[in-house]
């Protein structure tokens, strides 16, 4: 297998390392990630966050495969509301979306635009397509589920069963980002 890349955000100051193989690499269609995502490209010098049907680009990894290796002090959290299940952080150098965490979670997903070009893990599924507003016409290059699909859930339990049904914390506090 090949060894996946180091990650950065835009400007370099913030670097992750990926080990082992992905669970899954999708585009997330939900509401959530459609407004998080168009609330953070807005930032200045941000990267795009969504696609051009407003999907969301992730490639999901363990949390425990995922390693911060310098720049966790400039990332800060940003949730749509309060009492919002997700995090997303960003990277506030350059204003990079670097991961969302759902709270509980085991895995972490990883925003598709911290890959250097040519390196983004091939794209498996869409999810919550149903979520989409009518009229937006999706590729027919992979499944288009209109939730999340068995696949989808499959692919994470079998993480979680091989991560000995742990969910690591996640211990990066450096206050919130108002988008």
């Amino acid at each position: 297998m090949i060894q996946p890349p180091q990650l950065s955000c835009a400007c370099g100051q913030v670097h992750l390392q990926v080990e082992g193989a992905h669970i899954v690499s999708v585009e997330c269609c939900c509401n959530s990630c459609r407004a998080a995502g168009a609330r953070m490209q807005a930032l200045p010098a941000a990267r795009q966050v969504l696609e051009s049907h407003g999907a969301t680009r992730f490639v999901l990894y363990r949390k425990d495969r995922v390693r911060f290796l310098e720049g966790t002090d400039r990332l800060k959290e940003f949730r749509l509301t309060p009492e919002a299940k997700t995090r997303r952080f960003v990277a506030t150098c350059c204003n990079t979306p670097v991961f969302l965490e759902f709270e509980n979670g085991h895995w972490l997903s990883l925003y598709g635009c911290l890959w250097p070009t040519g390196t983004l893990p091939r794209l498996e599924m869409r999810t919550m397509t149903g979520d989409l507003p009518p009229g937006v016409v999706l590729p027919d290059d992979v499944p288009n589920g209109k939730s999340q699909t068995l696949s989808f859930f499959i692919k994470l339990l079998g993480a979680w069963v091989m991560m000995g049904l742990r969910s690591p914390k996640i211990a990066i506090s450096n206050g919130t980002l108002q988008v």
